[in-house]
């Protein structure tokens, strides 16, 4: 959930809204810096509408994490795990500021700093997770990182389980392709300057080069 910015105060600076539903629903989170793009109560409350069928007792990959707003929406909903990977040391500190202001801490959400895509790829390679749905929220004016992480996700025995949803958030004019590798996009949803892709692996599908 971040857009360009470099190392930020652990206080955080800004607001990444409200937990919009569950245990921690109406809890105020923190966001890293003003130069960050959280999630909107507006658009999480569409995106968790359609995720809701898939959060509980399922794993969750909140990549590009920033002020994991969308992880710990996804904790507060029923989530059974959450795993949140950023790589700034700022975002971090507001990240377990948020888990605790939300009292969503402890085993269930895993904290991992390091580069996203550095993280993924050899997550993928080792096989070592199955998630039921990534959140891919890197800064808009990156739309490499988002395109990396879809060709890295997109490829066969990657980190999905069986019907795992992908989202993508994105400016709405740098929309990604409809196909990646094995993903395929189901549905596109947009909120004034932001967009939601939607993303599956296409049943019968073969990898895109």
């Amino acid at each position: 959930m971040t857009a360009g910015r470099s190392e930020f105060g652990a206080g955080g600076s800004g607001s990444a809204g409200r937990v919009i539903a569950g245990t921690a629903r109406g809890t105020r989170l923190v966001a890293p810096g003003p130069g960050t793009r959280p999630f909107s109560d507006r658009v999480k409350q569409a995106l968790f509408a359609i995720l809701e069928p898939k959060l509980r007792g399922g794993s969750v990959l909140d990549l590009f994490a920033g002020s994991g707003a969308g992880g710990i929406e996804a904790l507060s909903r029923g989530a059974l795990a959450v795993t949140f990977v950023e790589r700034d040391a700022g975002a971090i500190a507001v990240l377990r500021g948020n888990l605790e202001r939300t009292h969503l801490g402890g085993p269930s959400a895993t904290i991992v700093r390091a580069d996203a895509l550095g993280w993924l790829e050899r997550t993928v390679i080792d096989g070592s997770a199955r998630f039921s749905v990534v959140l891919l929220d890197p800064p808009y004016d990156r739309p490499d990182l988002l395109a990396g992480a879809l060709e890295l996700l997109g490829r066969e025995g990657a980190v999905l389980a069986p019907d795992a949803l992908v989202v993508a958030k994105h400016f709405w004019r740098d929309a990604p392709p409809d196909q990646v590798g094995l993903l395929a996009s189901v549905r596109t949803r947009r909120f004034g300057e932001t967009t939601l892709t939607f993303y599956q692996v296409a049943e019968g599908a073969e990898a895109t080069r």
